[in-house]
């Protein structure tokens, strides 16, 4: 259930709705944007009648929300979120890029990428301590010290890390190197972890698992803000389907639906979606165009010698000229590249 209030509402007036909300055994999710200010109500709100609040003062009307997904649904918030992550404003009117090596393997590595993405004034270092790989036999990560690694690189260029996080248990681990934990595909639906992440209020890049549903996604997305963390990035990264000549389809139509249906912002990981570095560019650039707030890529000095996902990988040198088109690009569209 939606309560929109008058434009001339006074404070006391809307204070005193949110404490009716709250006597009746509901939470309320006030959100204020720039015409209307609206609140949310969350709780099983079947037994709920409108006529319990569209009478009380400063009260324009009463909606029920229909979708399950009620936080995360552009009804609850009209109006575009950005996430600030790093000083860069993920979201409404920026496409934010994040680069970084998929696996996070010496000093050497994270360093000439992390100077690399200063260097192109990009500001989301990317990087993976934690893997979570298809046969227990890959390389599966660092752990604390590829945390270390990464963390003292982004501070010596000035960036803020993104770094996948795989277990509830290890929120305060990584916690303490990252500004933005990332929740891969295989973890979209561990509802565990999701919770965790909700109680943190740290902003969190969500991935859309490669079986999951855009509903799927925005329900997912609703646990974590449900939990008290509104800071939510969502991801498209490719849905697994009959074709092999990618890793994933990368569902491309997710950014328009997701745009219409939520106000989260939306990313796309062309990387995992395309499998291959030289469908990377023109797919971040699909991107761009249909109007997501940003991508994440894989990027490595010598992708030949990357001890995960080195085939998808961009070169450093692939990747200027790929920063050099979507730059050329985005102020077609009406956007800042970051």
């Amino acid at each position: 259930m939606i309560v929109i209030f008058r434009p001339d509402a006074t404070e006391e007036q809307i204070q005193s709705t949110l404490g009716k909300i709250k006597a009746l055994g509901y939470t309320p999710h006030l959100s204020r944007g720039e015409v209307k200010t609206i609140c949310g109500v969350t709780g099983d709100d079947r037994g709920l009648s409108e006529s319990e609040f569209d009478q009380m003062p400063g009260v324009e009307s009463v909606l029920r929300v229909l979708k399950p997904y009620k936080l995360a649904s552009k009804e609850f918030h009209p109006d575009p979120t950005r996430v600030e992550a790093g000083g860069v404003p993920i979201g409404a009117g920026t496409f934010a890029v994040i680069a970084g090596p998929c696996s996070v393997e010496t000093e050497e590595q994270v360093e000439a990428s992390a100077a690399l993405v200063a260097r192109l004034g990009l500001k989301l270092l990317r990087g993976g301590a934690f893997k979570p790989r298809s046969s227990p036999y890959s390389f599966q990560g660092l752990g604390e010290q590829g945390l270390e690694i990464l963390s003292a690189a982004a501070k010596r260029h000035g960036l803020t890390v993104v770094t996948e996080i795989m277990s509830e248990h290890d929120v305060d681990l990584v916690g303490r190197f990252t500004g933005i934990f990332q929740i891969g595909a295989r973890n979209m639906q561990n509802f565990a972890l999701l919770k965790a992440i909700g109680e943190t209020r740290r902003p969190v890049l969500l991935k859309r698992s490669m079986m999951g549903t855009i509903e799927e996604l925005l329900l997912s997305a609703e646990y974590i803000m449900k939990g008290g963390n509104p800071h939510v990035i969502l991801c498209e990264r490719g849905i697994r389907t009959f074709e092999t000549q990618t890793r994933n389809t990368l569902d491309i139509a997710a950014v328009p639906v997701i745009k219409r249906l939520s106000h989260l912002p939306i990313l796309v990981d062309p990387s995992h979606a395309m499998g291959d570095w030289h469908y990377v560019a023109p797919a971040s650039m699909a991107a761009l165009a249909a109007g997501a707030d940003g991508i994440i890529v894989e990027i490595h000095p010598d992708p030949a010698k990357a001890l995960s996902d080195g085939k998808q990988t961009l070169t450093h040198e692939h990747f200027e000229q790929m920063m050099k088109r979507l730059r050329d690009l985005a102020p077609h569209l009406g956007v800042q590249v970051r």
